[in-house]
């Protein structure tokens, strides 16, 4: 994972060390809503997980397509299913949208996932 996403992945851990020195009550409120919330229930994990890849790319959130497009691996989403939650969001947010699916195939060359 020599590239881009290794490199935010890294960085984004290190930011956030430094992150939990200053506003600790923040980042744990933020980390305890994120875990109650993808958690197994009504949908699993995994289609929550691409819920919010979908809404990463509609809003354009890159740092949130690289997070949730690894999370989504993690809990068991293919290529494919990856790829179509994209496809949503792409028919709902249009062009700007579509121009960010490519950052989901970065991640997927940067972990290894077939598609």
């Amino acid at each position: 994972m020599g590239n881009e996403v290794q490199d935010f992945f890294k960085e984004f851990m290190q930011a956030n060390q430094k992150a939990a020195k200053h506003i600790p009550g923040t980042l744990k409120a933020f980390m305890g809503l994120h875990e109650s919330i993808i958690t197994d229930g009504a949908l699993s994990k995994k289609q929550k997980e691409l819920v919010a890849i979908g809404i990463a790319v509609a809003t354009h959130c890159k740092p949130c397509i690289y997070l949730h497009t690894q999370a989504a691996v993690q809990a068991g989403a293919g290529a494919k299913e990856i790829l179509e939650a994209a496809s949503v969001a792409v028919l709902m947010g249009g062009g700007p949208a579509f121009a960010h699916v490519q950052e989901i195939i970065r991640v997927f060359d940067a972990l290894g996932v077939e598609y």
